[in-house]
């Protein structure tokens, strides 16, 4: 490279914040893709997921990472853990905090656990959601953070609007270290397809059943075929813990499962950009939650213990 020519920068951005904070829908919107699971219901990302996003010559690799709350069962201990080490291995860490919520227990909490793992984190804050609020009660949210903890800086943004995201993107693409790309510039995600694609429907369902179950099932690639006419069949398995939850899933006449899986279809196809045909099967598994390549095949690392 010449010294005439723009060097290029790259690096890792951590999300991380309380469930439901706002960190999928940020990382969408920096990606300008949809690669993480939105939904109003807290708890609903998983495991680490990266999207890749440009800004000039640097290539910035945010981690959305699992809501941080105290754990109660081996699934909810894999995620805080998960969200974690998403945040150990960046560069720099963004704090999600919802503006209508301010600085609470929980905000407290991760704020403590940043302040116990060392000074070698660099950390902004993104105050998220600020059309919820007035102008001075977000100053003086800002102000109670500033003394609650030594941020670089502090963004004040809305995920889902975009007002103040492209200041935000600016700021860590200027502070990543120099050096190559990590991928290529056209790849906005590094989650393999199969994850992806049970993540998509994994959403479907959880939209579509509101309160009933969605915590207590999980989605499963079985099987991607790539066909000669440049479509893909993919067969999913979606894990529920009781017979009940089968047919609330299947729902009236199949009915339930049959617009899922139209939704699902068509955000995949918009994503890869070519046909999809998609199967899915609904599966009693009590124990799910207990099997261990239950957890590799979500991304996540096992736990012992219960």
């Amino acid at each position: 490279m010449s010294e005439a020519e723009v060097k290029t920068r790259a690096g890792f951005v951590a999300l991380i914040g309380e469930p439901n904070a706002g960190k999928s829908t940020l990382l969408n919107r920096m990606v300008g893709a949809k690669v993480s699971i939105v939904t109003h219901k807290v708890q609903t990302t998983r495991t680490r997921i990266r999207g890749i996003a440009m800004e000039g010559q640097t290539q910035i690799v945010f981690v959305d990472t699992p809501g941080l709350f105290r754990p109660r069962r081996r699934l909810d201990r894999a995620m805080v853990a998960a969200a974690w080490g998403g945040a150990a291995d960046a560069d720099i860490v963004v704090l999600l905090i919802e503006a209508h919520r301010g600085l609470t227990e929980g905000v407290q909490s991760i704020l403590e656990s940043l302040k116990e793992r060392g000074g070698g984190q660099r950390v902004a804050l993104a105050i998220n959601k600020i059309d919820r609020v007035k102008a001075e009660e977000l100053l003086a949210l800002s102000q109670k953070m500033s003394e609650a903890f030594p941020f670089e800086r502090t963004f004040m943004i809305s995920a889902e609007r975009g007002h103040g995201t492209a200041d935000l993107k600016a700021w860590l693409a200027g502070e990543l270290p120099e050096g190559p790309w990590f991928y290529p510039e056209d790849q906005i995600a590094d989650l393999p397809l199969r994850i992806i694609a049970s993540e998509v429907t994994r959403e479907k369902l959880t939209l579509r059943l509101h309160e009933e179950i969605p915590y207590q099932l999980t989605v499963e690639t079985e099987k991607w075929e790539e066909r000669e006419d440049g479509s893909v069949r993919i067969d999913q398995l979606i894990y529920v813990i009781r017979d009940g939850h089968k047919g609330i899933v299947l729902g009236h006449r199949g009915e339930t499962i049959k617009a899922i899986g139209q939704q699902a279809r068509a955000d995949l196809a918009e994503f890869l950009g070519r046909p999809v045909h998609l199967f899915l099967q609904v599966k009693v598994r009590p124990n799910w939650l207990e099997e261990k390549e239950r957890y590799s095949e979500m991304g996540l690392d096992w736990k012992d213990g219960n």
